[in-house]
């Protein structure tokens, strides 16, 4: 039977979708260089079909970064309505650092779209931080996040902790250590350092 043209948009949408779960698993294990022949066999399509998705690399990387800022937008969407407001922003950033840590080499693709507005990826980039900027905007409000912090800061600080771990694997280990440092950092100074002492009273 001859496949109707719905039913192969169907087929092209599941390995489209197919291409980008695999792609997703190979290159955290390889990297962004990993091998687009290796996506393809283990996405069971052939390289002409996943070239016919995906142009290039970039392309292909491209559609993973979106579907990440994408899908880190839609989870401090619902933290904002679920969560207090610095366990919202908290869980929010860890999930950025991971999702920014997953892949080696995506951490610095992820840093330059920030001012790129010629970028395919600047529109997502742009919704995710405003997301996670109404987030800070919210622990800020509550007095639990210093005032001079900025969303640009707050993007910047998540991706630095991304960018260590992949550029030195041996920090990897370090990653919850130095994500506690940022979010120590965040507070407002007097959380950190508390009320001075009350002198002693004299013998």
């Amino acid at each position: 039977m001859t496949s109707t043209p719905r039913n192969q948009r169907a087929d092209a949408q599941r390995n489209r979708e197919r291409i980008l779960a695999v792609a997703a698993a190979v290159i955290e294990e390889q990297g962004t260089e990993a091998s687009l022949r290796d996506v393809a066999r283990r996405a069971e399509v052939g390289l002409g079909t996943l070239y016919r998705h995906f142009p290039t690399r970039e392309a292909l990387l491209e559609a993973l970064l979106r579907q990440r800022f994408d899908l880190l937008a839609e989870r401090a969407r619902a933290l904002a309505g679920a969560a207090a407001p610095h366990e919202a922003l908290v869980e929010w950033l860890r999930s950025f650092v991971e999702g920014a840590g997953a892949y080696r080499g995506l951490a610095a693709s992820m840093m330059a779209t920030i001012n790129d507005e010629g970028s395919p990826l600047h529109a997502s980039c742009h919704a995710m931080r405003q997301a996670g900027g109404r987030l800070l905007e919210r622990a800020q409000a509550t007095g639990e996040v210093r005032a001079d912090v900025t969303g640009l800061d707050l993007f910047a600080l998540a991706s630095a902790v991304s960018w260590i771990a992949d550029q030195a694997p041996s920090l990897a280990a370090r990653g919850d250590h130095l994500f506690g440092l940022i979010m120590d950092g965040l507070r407002p100074q007097e959380r950190l350092t508390g009320p001075a002492p009350t002198p002693a009273a004299p013998a």
